[in-house]
């Protein structure tokens, strides 16, 4: 596997059609793109990554295509060859540890950061006293994530993936039993950071084939495979009801797969449960919060970043 090659997808665009790039990109190929901007050029260069062969990618591209000429966006599009090598190690320059408050830290195997709770950490931090104080409260050291960065989308460093484990954070209750659904899990992080904080039982899908087989990998990585149950799965294909109901869904989707599969994804809810949307564009998520909120649901957190906003939703009856 080390020696495979990968294969990078750029495309050349004017900065007001960056934010489009991304999202068709992101909807239509495996993982988060990445995005380059020149100011002075006035230019932007999207890409993402795919380890597949080129006769996997040549139908996706075509797609692609014809989703750019349908909006009338010129874009110029380069696929190259590209050692693994090199693309992971490039990596490691920007992927860095990302902490969610004293109950959680994200780190890739070659980072040397300790959890907080830890004597060495507690020693090196000891000024940072409301850090500390945040830690303390729950007991506990902080649960520990081990992701390198992959093919699947979710290190945590995407405003989207960040929001939904802060939720997984937040929504969190100490000595009562919550279970979890991931809806689109890429990489695993979301299911195995909700196993490391307790949640029980714990299942996650993905449409990819592929994406499964890394979260399984992460997941056996993090020592927690025996306690998430993963599958490969449509969720256009699923039932639209389900026998089992989760206290917490996250559904980091794009926003046209989010409204029309709306009531599968809610007939997998527990009342009082509570859905974590991601993924969406900043002027789409109107039309989401809409649709929620004509299933009774309502908004209890959002958050805003870059071209992007997430949000978390209950139904309007429960406390």
């Amino acid at each position: 596997m080390k020696n495979l090659p990968l294969w990078q997808i750029s495309v050349t665009t004017c900065p007001e059609a960056e934010e489009i790039v991304s999202a068709l990109l992101e909807e239509i190929f495996p993982g988060p793109p990445s995005v380059y901007s020149d100011a002075e050029k006035k230019m932007s260069v999207t890409s993402v990554y795919c380890s597949n062969s080129r006769e996997w990618i040549s139908p996706r591209l075509k797609v692609f295509l014809q989703r750019l000429a349908d909006m009338a966006v010129r874009a110029p599009v380069r696929v190259k060859k590209l050692r693994r090598e090199n693309w992971a190690h490039s990596w490691k320059k920007h992927f860095r540890p990302l902490e969610i408050g004293g109950a959680l830290l994200i780190k890739p195997s070659w980072s040397k950061r300790k959890p907080r709770g830890s004597r060495r950490q507690e020693a090196h931090s000891r000024k940072k006293s409301q850090s500390l104080l945040t830690s303390a409260a729950t007991g506990k050291k902080q649960a520990v994530v081990i992701l390198d960065p992959g093919l699947s989308f979710g290190t945590g460093q995407h405003p989207t993936t960040e929001f939904c484990l802060r939720q997984i954070v937040a929504q969190r209750k100490h000595k009562t039993a919550q279970s979890f659904l991931d809806i689109g899990t890429g990489s695993g992080i979301l299911a195995i950071a909700a196993a490391k904080l307790g949640y029980a039982p714990v299942e996650a899908f993905d449409f990819d084939g592929e994406a499964v087989r890394i979260a399984r990998a992460n997941a056996r990585k993090n020592r927690v495979d025996k306690r998430i149950s993963l599958s490969q799965q449509d969720l256009t294909k699923l039932g639209r009801r389900a026998r089992c109901k989760f206290d917490l869904i996250c559904a980091n989707l794009i926003s046209n797969l989010l409204i029309e599969q709306r009531e599968k994804i809610l007939s997998r809810l527990k009342p009082g449960g509570v859905l974590v949307l991601a993924g969406i564009l900043k002027k789409e998520f109107a039309q989401i919060q809409r649709a929620c909120e004509q299933a009774s649901l309502k908004l209890v957190s959002s958050r805003v970043e870059k071209e992007w906003r997430s949000g978390a939703f209950r139904f309007r009856d429960s406390r």
